[in-house]
């Protein structure tokens, strides 16, 4: 694919907003911003695209991680402490 423009920190700078516009949480103005520089940025189509697909992907799974053992902290907090040996 190739840019429609040359302003990759540009790129950069909004690909750092693109799961608060997945989310809903940018701002209008930023959005709209947003929206714009999709338009004229196929390669930024495609990250936004593929975050989204992720995300949709990784919210059907709602896998919770598994229980950790009730030691576990007790053991760590140990290891941190206790000289290398």
């Amino acid at each position: 694919m190739k840019h429609e423009h040359n302003n990759f920190e540009r790129c950069r700078e909004l690909a750092e907003q693109l799961n608060d516009y997945l989310d809903g949480e940018l701002p209008e103005d930023l959005c709209a911003e947003l929206d714009v520089h999709l338009a004229d940025c196929p390669d930024c189509s495609v990250v936004l695209d593929t975050l989204g697909r992720t995300v949709q992907i990784l919210r059907k799974l709602d896998i919770a991680p598994p229980p950790l053992p009730a030691d576990l902290e007790a053991r760590l907090l140990e290891r941190l402490i206790s000289p290398l040996g």
